[in-house]
């Protein structure tokens, strides 16, 4: 029988939890947690996203954005605007004050990341991203 340490899935699930614990230490003293952080960062590259989009893209609940959102609301780093292509829906976008939390915590999340990849080398790093990244946008048919 083979141990944890050998099925990589498993690996891959400790990795996330030890990551996510790493950046909502981080963000602690924001009043944020990761998956906050994951609707801004996903926002600054948009125009603006619709909450299903937002859902849809992140892989969190329907129910979780809107939780989420508002928090964001709250905090002044998003807000709810009518959407240009269907007045009745909303756009969720990022506020001058969200971009100025992410410009300020950039540096941060960067030293968040280099603690977890202290192991491997530049290099090494690249390649890990790559193919995580090549894993992350496979779809299934």
């Amino acid at each position: 029988m083979r141990g944890l340490h050998a099925d990589t899935g498993y690996l891959l699930y400790r990795l996330g939890l030890r990551s996510g614990q790493l950046f909502n230490t981080f963000l602690q003293e924001s009043g944020l947690r990761l998956r906050h952080y994951a609707v801004l960062r996903f926002l600054v590259t948009s125009e603006g996203a619709l909450q299903r989009e937002l859902s849809a893209q992140l892989g969190y609940d329907p129910s979780a954005i809107v939780g989420l959102v508002d928090d964001l609301e709250k905090l002044g780093f998003a807000e709810r605007r009518p959407s240009p292509d269907d007045r009745r829906s909303r756009i969720v976008v990022l506020t001058a004050e969200g971009r100025t939390f992410l410009r300020d915590t950039d540096e941060a999340g960067l030293r968040v990341t280099n603690d977890l990849l202290d192991p491997l080398d530049e290099a090494e790093r690249e390649t890990l991203h790559g193919l995580l990244l090549r894993i992350a946008e496979e779809r299934p048919s």
